[in-house]
């Protein structure tokens, strides 16, 4: 295993977060916990932090 893998992995599991989050935001997905609605408004601070993560994952397996 390279040292390239583990960034990359992160990279692509954090793009599916990034993605899942998008598609909540896009098509209006409500998502109960424990009775408590959760605001839209955590899907997009989400997506944000998981789109550069997933940046990051990828710009650094890039560069090893």
């Amino acid at each position: 295993m390279s040292k390239n893998t583990f960034p990359l992995v992160a990279g692509a599991i954090f793009l599916l977060v990034a993605v899942g989050h998008a598609l909540r935001l896009v098509l209006k997905w409500e998502v109960v916990i424990g009775g408590w609605q959760v605001p839209t408004w955590i899907s997009a601070a989400a997506f944000v932090i998981a789109a550069y993560f997933a940046y990051e994952g990828f710009r650094i397996s890039k560069s090893n």
